[in-house]
């Protein structure tokens, strides 16, 4: 019994050090991440870089957190941050992002509130931290922009995993419950009774190809930019409005999409006057744009049900052989 006490004792005794090193490691290194950003030009200020959680785990709260990179522009601003890890599994985090924040850019200002906002992110056990996988959880999200316009959402989730073939191409899963759409694009359309004020749900299943890995230079250097994009579904119903995407574009370095997209809508005619009223479409193409599809949505035996390609290509959009307007350019600020 006396043995058995004092290999208890040792043994607690070299776990309390691995756990003070390896605390004392922890904060160490995310004071050096600060300090280098400082130094890279960066605002990158926190009141206090804290780590507790003996004897299992090592949590990391940031008090006051301010980061903002010179190059985009972009700032985040949150009165407590907190990364969480077993301590013996350390590549495994628990992020915690506080009930209210703001995301800033060169244009405007987003304050962000939510009662529950945190991710369980794994990265691989290496210096560059490359993203494995990632799950993240949302709920009673509200944002409001000094731009003029409000947004939110009852609950959502984001799930991404790295796979194993393609060139860093990630899997990619986001769900939303009652979203709000932004404000001033619902102001913009102009007629209080052409759609409710909420999605009822949106769903996105995807495989995105990016220009690098997502570890931590993407957040020291430059954001990684997409380069092809796999949209198994985009889903989403608003209203009567009911609207599925399915297709591939390739991306290229200007952010410019070349590909095919099948969209298959429900009470397509909300569509026509929803892209009409936002400006999304040119009012001398409303009526050519609707003949054509009316055309197309009769072949099926259903004029109320559309199932038409979207080509982009040159950066212009074209349903069938009809250009509609401008392509979307995707780029990762």
């Amino acid at each position: 019994m006396r043995k058995l006490i004092v290999i208890a004792l040792v043994l607690a005794g070299l776990w309390g050090g691995y756990w003070y090193m390896g605390a004392s490691a922890t904060e160490r290194a995310f004071k050096t991440w600060v300090a280098e950003r400082q130094t890279d030009g960066w605002v990158a200020e926190s009141a206090d870089i804290s780590t507790r959680g003996f004897p299992n785990r090592f949590d990391t709260i940031f008090a006051d957190l301010e980061l903002s990179d010179p190059d985009t522009g972009l700032s985040w601003l949150a009165p407590e941050f907190q990364i969480l890890a077993l301590s013996y599994k350390p590549h495994h985090v628990i992020a915690v992002w506080p009930g209210t924040q703001v995301i800033a850019t060169p244009e405007q200002r987003i304050q962000i509130a939510g009662s529950d906002v945190k991710g369980s992110i794994m990265v691989s056990p290496t210096p560059d931290l490359t993203l494995e996988r990632s799950s993240i959880v949302l709920a009673d999200i509200t944002m409001s922009s000094t731009a003029g316009w409000t947004s939110a959402l009852e609950r959502g989730q984001l799930a991404t995993r790295q796979l194993e073939d393609g060139n860093n191409r990630h899997e990619i899963h986001f769900e939303a419950v009652n979203l709000t759409p932004a404000s001033s694009f619902v102001q913009s359309l102009d007629a209080d009774d052409l759609l409710p004020p909420v999605f009822e749900g949106v769903t996105l299943k995807a495989n995105v190809d990016f220009t690098a890995p997502w570890d931590r230079t993407a957040i020291e250097k430059a954001r990684p930019q997409v380069s092809r994009l796999d949209l198994n579904e985009l889903k989403a119903k608003w209203g009567e409005l009911e609207l599925w995407l399915a297709g591939a574009v390739d991306v290229d370095a200007q952010g410019i999409p070349t590909g095919n997209i099948t969209i298959k809508a429900r009470n397509w005619r909300q569509m026509i006057e929803i892209a009409r009223m936002s400006g999304a479409l040119a009012p001398e193409l409303v009526s050519t744009v609707t003949g054509a599809l009316q055309f197309v949505a009769g072949l099926s035996g259903d004029d109320k049900t559309l199932d038409v390609p979207l080509r982009l290509s040159g950066g212009r959009m074209f349903l069938g052989p009809i250009p509609i307007g401008t392509a979307p350019v995707i780029r990762i600020r």
